[in-house]
């Protein structure tokens, strides 16, 4: 039985090249969780150990039906109070609004076949195994995004702002402006990579 890998499938979706490009994604769905507050604490790193117990559950529910897949990357939607924080351009922000105001909305994105009652049933089994509430905030997410602007990061997520600015620069230049959160896709596991190897694609959905 040959696994699903969502990565080969939608090449497009998983891969950026290090400077900005307009590309059109395709709508999505999600296993999704959000949340709120620095993401080097400890609430983030559970959000995400809830996320992924939901996924391999799920993963094997489907795999005892000959529907296996390969769990995609982890993905991140991050916004924060435009009222309160009016006026900061995307590239300002990670260094003008204290990390603890961001919220965010962790994902990993599921094949076409998984529906939102399999992902109920594959929370519960999940829950009865780990006895985290967090899993029970697990949600069915889905997303169109359509027009984006995306570029690749290497390094440190500290160094973001300076792909941020070369992004804005291009969004400007071709008349563009946002039209959603910030998007970030985790091309290595942030736990077990050096800061300065990581790969992270920076998307941004703009009209």
């Amino acid at each position: 039985m040959e696994k699903l890998d969502l990565s080969k499938k939608y090449k497009t979706y998983f891969s950026a090249s290090q400077t900005p490009k307009i590309i059109e994604i395709e709508p999505a769905q999600f296993l999704s969780l959000t949340g709120k507050g620095d993401p080097s604490g400890q609430a983030f790193l559970e959000n995400i150990q809830a996320l992924y117990s939901t996924a391999y559950t799920l993963k094997f529910m489907y795999k005892s039906i000959e529907k296996d897949f390969v769990i995609s990357k982890l993905e991140a939607l991050w916004w924060f109070d435009d009222s309160k924080f009016a006026g900061i351009s995307m590239s300002e922000a990670p260094q003008k609004i204290d990390r603890n105001e961001w919220e965010y909305r962790l994902l990993i994105r599921m094949p076409d076949y998984v529906d939102s009652d399999e992902i109920e049933k594959a929370k519960a089994a999940a829950f009865a195994k780990k006895d985290w509430l967090l899993i029970k905030q697990v949600e069915f997410f889905q997303m169109a995004e359509g027009k984006s602007v995306q570029m690749l990061h290497l390094g440190p997520f500290a160094n973001e702002p300076q792909t941020l600015a070369i992004m804005a620069k291009f969004m400007s230049e071709k008349g563009f402006s946002k039209n959603g959160h910030h998007h970030e896709i985790y091309l290595s596991d942030f736990n077990r990579t050096a800061p300065d190897k990581l790969k992270t694609i920076l998307r941004e959905s703009v009209r």
